[in-house]
This record gives structure tokens, sequence and C-alpha cells, in this order.
């Protein structure tokens, strides 16, 4: 019997998004299924236009690097005129160089001149300073944090002094030793003078949360936010790099759930502030365990921040994925016609939002079978996963764009 999904699709807007939901959420995180298709950050960009013209949520977060982020942020709020170096100093994992993030940056900086700083939309990274290949070196964040304090306590209640802090520190190579993160052995994750480390980054921590009576007028509260991010990075790299350093068989998965509790922690932060728009690949934000294989690793399973989010914020949290049909220049042709992405396909707009629940209950059971991919940087939409939904967006055909590949 043939599938009839054209009641379940709806023109893409923030309007037909909404109406899926029972109300406005804290955190509304769109995915994607991958990386660096100009034709899927086109779609968010209007999207997101929408949910700040219209629904008033005032932080747009990807997945990019939150120190970095900080950069983005002081450009759209009106702290420097230069996006070349908004651009070019403030993403990671390659994203400054794509076209329609440069158009978001340049957007939400038109959108907030002469606006009170109340209204104004703050941009975020929301992944931790780390790469596939490896991690930064924690100096950044824990010298930031540090001389945050030193500024503001007296000496004695610091845990310990600049001196021994560099010292610890060492030089950034060994943090950022390419070949540590296939050999364990190439680690200083475990070494004295980072477990060390880990202890004078908790009791700085400490010492921050103590205060946090202390700020009462909206600058000294910034800073003491991004004091907090400071502290939540340096922790969370010094995790990272001290399983970076373990042997064992769990090593791969242990890495990439720390990633992704980095990447809930400043989701949470973020949420603590206003409503949150969030833009990632879809691993990082369902509800349901992800997955996926590294060179040649075992399978690793992992709970996303989507799914931490989730746990702590309930109903606040909703999470709509992206689907698509073809990815013609990575070898990803049309779906076959029986899958998820196939009976979308077959309509005969470009894209659509779809009513999961509507789609649910029209695939019935069994479900349709997953689509699969011979390139492995696109991830089809698991049908398994469908109930884990707020909605869908589904974007029929990808062009081919400049740009550099990267993982998720």
């Amino acid at each position: 019997m043939a599938i009839d999904v054209k009641d379940s699709a709806h023109a893409v807007d923030a309007a037909s998004v909404m109406r899926l939901l029972p109300a406005r959420p804290r955190v509304l995180a769109l995915g994607e299924p991958t990386h660096g298709e100009e034709s899927l950050l086109e779609v968010r960009n209007e999207l997101f236009r929408q949910f700040v013209e219209r629904e008033g949520y005032r932080t747009i977060a990807i997945e990019s690097d939150c120190l970095l982020g900080l950069v983005v942020d002081e450009y759209v709020t009106g702290g420097t005129d230069d996006l070349d170096r908004a651009m070019e100093g403030g993403f990671s994992h390659g994203l400054g160089s794509s076209g329609a993030n440069r158009e978001l940056v340049r957007w939400v900086r038109a959108y907030n001149e002469g606006r009170p700083v109340a209204e104004c939309v703050r941009f975020a990274g929301f992944d931790g300073p780390l790469e596939i290949t490896g991690a930064a070196s924690p100096r950044y964040a824990l010298v930031a944090l540090y001389d945050y304090l030193a500024a503001r306590v007296a000496p004695d209640l610091l845990p310990c002094t600049t001196e021994t802090l560099e010292r610890l520190l060492g030089a950034d190579e060994p943090w950022t030793e390419p070949a540590a993160m296939t050999d364990a052995s190439r680690s200083v994750g475990q070494s004295a003078r980072a477990r060390e480390l880990m202890l004078l980054a908790d009791d700085l921590v400490a010492l921050l949360d103590a205060r946090a009576p202390e700020p009462t007028t909206s600058g000294s509260r910034e800073e003491w936010h991004r004091a907090r991010l400071y502290g939540r990075t340096a922790t969370g790299l010094l995790r990272y790099h001290f399983w970076m350093a373990d042997s064992s068989a769990g090593r791969m998965s242990r890495l990439v759930e720390l990633r992704d509790r980095m990447m809930a922690d400043n989701l949470l932060a973020l949420a603590e502030r206003g409503p949150v728009l969030v833009h990632a690949h879809n691993s990082h934000l369902q509800r349901d365990r992800s997955s996926m294989r590294m060179w040649d690793q075992p399978l690793v399973e992992w709970w996303s921040a989507g799914a931490i989010v989730s746990a702590h914020l309930g109903a606040e949290y909703a999470f709509v994925a992206t689907a698509l049909g073809t990815i013609r220049h990575r070898g990803v042709d049309e779906p076959p016609p029986k899958s998820v992405e196939g009976l979308l396909y077959a309509l005969p707009d470009d894209r659509y939002v779809v009513d999961v629940r509507r789609l649910n209950s029209v695939l019935g059971e069994p479900r349709p079978a997953a689509r699969t991919s011979s390139w492995f940087g696109y991830a089809p939409l698991d049908p398994a996963h469908l109930g884990g939904l707020d909605g869908m967006v589904f974007v029929k055909d990808m062009r081919r764009c400049a740009g550099g590949d990267r993982g998720a």
C-alpha cells in the first residue's frame, strides 16, 4: 500500500515549526545531517532570522569553539568593526570560510545596531576547543580564569601563584601533540603536572562559584558569566586530556561523551540567560543515543549534548532534525523510494517542515528501513529516532559549494 506523507509537510518558516510545539522552548535546536552544505545553512539562517524577529530569541549558538565565539560576539554587539577578523578568528572547524555563516554574522550585527543592550542578539560557540584530531592547551582558559579571580580576591585565597600555574602549564606543544589522539602514550593528560592542574582548576572554579552573589552591575555580571565559561572550558579540557592518555578499550567513547558534556554545559549556561537557538549536527542534538565509527576503531556510542540538555530542561528543550535528499557532488544520489527521505523526496516542492507526529502515524509499523550512505560525511535519518523529534526540516537537493570538510 502506498504511503501518503503530503499532509505531514508544511512551508518552511518559524510559524510552521512553532505550531508543532506546545510552547516556546528555552532551547530550540536545529540539527543537520552533514556539515559544510550551504543549502542547509541558508535554510538555518532564514529560520533563525524569523525566530529572532517573531519569537524573541536573543542568543544564537553554533557548533564551534566556545572561546573563539567570543570574537564573533564582540563583533555582532558592536565592539569591533572588522567582519573579516570575526570570521577568520571567531570560528573553529573551518566554519569561518562559509558564505552562509558570514551572512548570518553580518545580519546579527545589522539587527543589533541601535538596539538597547538587553534586546541585542548574542552569538556563541558551544563546542569545546576541540577538533577531531585533538584538543587545545588549557592555558588560555585557565590563565583567564586565574586573572579574573586574582583581580578580585585576596592573594591568600588563590590556590597557587601565577608562577606555579605557568610552571605546571609549561609549553603548549605537548598538550596539542597531534599523535596523542590515536596514541594514548603521547598524551600528557595523566602526568603529575596535569593532575595537579586539574585540582587547581577545580579550586579556582569553586572560588568563582562562591562569589556568585557579588556581581551587581550588568558589566560585572557579564564578566562573571565569561569567567564561568573559562572555568567550564579549563576543567573540561583537562578532563579531556586526562582521558586522551587512557589506553583502555573505552577511551574513544569516553572522549566523545566528554565533548558532548562540554557542549551541554555551555548550552545550559546560555539557557540560564534566556531563550537560545542552536545549530549543530543531528548527532549532537538528538535525544536518542548517538553512535559513530572513527578510523579503525570499534563503534562508539554516547549521550549527545541534546539528550543531556533535554534531561535537564524537559519540555523546554525542542529538537528539529534536518534530513535531505541528494548531495550529488558527494555521491549521495536520490534516496530509495520507500525510505523516509525517499517518501519526502517524491513531494513536489524543494523543502518542507515536517510534522513528525503525523508522519509517524502515517508510516505505521514496521518503520521504513534506514537509508545508507557510501559517503562517511553524511548521516541519514534513523527511522527509529523519529519518536524523539519535535519536528523535521527536509531539503531536497544540495548544491556544490566551496569550503572544507569537517567531522561531526
